[in-house]
C-alpha cells in the first residue's frame, strides 16, 4: 500500500467515524425532540384547564366587583337619604323644641313671680350681703 492509499483509507475511516458520530448525535437529538414534544403536550394538557379556570375566576371577580359597585351606589343613596332626612328632622323639630323650652322657661319664671321668689338667678343678688338684704 502506498502512502496515498493509506491516507485515503485513514480519511475514509475518519469520515465513517464522523458519519457514525453524527448518526448517534442525530438519534440523540431525535429522542430529545420527542421528549420535549411530549413535555410540551403534557404542559399544554395541564395548563389549558388552569387557564380556563383562571378566566372563570376573573369573570366571577368582575361580577362580584359589579355587585360591590351596586352595593356602594345603594349605600351612597341611603346615606344621602338619611342625611337629608336628618337635616329635615332638625329643621322641623328644632324651632318647636326651642319654642317649647322658651315657653317652659317663661312659665317657670311666671310661677316664681306669683310665688314671690326671684325671677331668675341672674336678676337675684348674689353673695352674703344680698342674703342679708333678702332676710330683712
Amino acid at each position: 500500500m502506498t502512502t496515498g492509499e493509506i491516507a485515503v483509507l485513514v480519511a475514509s475511516i475518519a469520515c465513517a467515524l464522523a458519519v457514525v458520530g453524527l448518526l448517534v448525535a442525530l438519534a440523540s437529538l431525535r429522542r430529545e425532540v420527542t421528549r420535549v414534544g411530549a413535555l410540551a403536550d403534557d404542559l399544554k394538557r395541564r395548563t389549558v384547564p388552569l387557564v380556563a379556570d383562571a378566566h372563570r375566576v376573573v369573570d366571577q371577580a368582575a361580577t362580584e366587583m359589579e355587585r360591590v359597585g351596586a352595593v356602594l351606589d345603594s349605600t351612597e343613596s341611603v346615606h344621602a337619604t338619611v342625611d337629608s332626612a336628618s337635616r329635615l328632622a332638625y329643621r322641623a323639630f328644632a324651632n318647636p323644641v326651642v319654642k317649647v323650652l322658651a315657653v317652659r322657661a317663661g312659665a317657670a319664671s311666671g310661677v316664681r313671680r306669683l310665688a314671690g321668689g326671684p325671677t331668675s338667678e341672674r336678676t337675684a343678688p348674689a353673695g352674703p350681703a344680698a342674703r342679708r338684704d333678702r332676710s330683712r
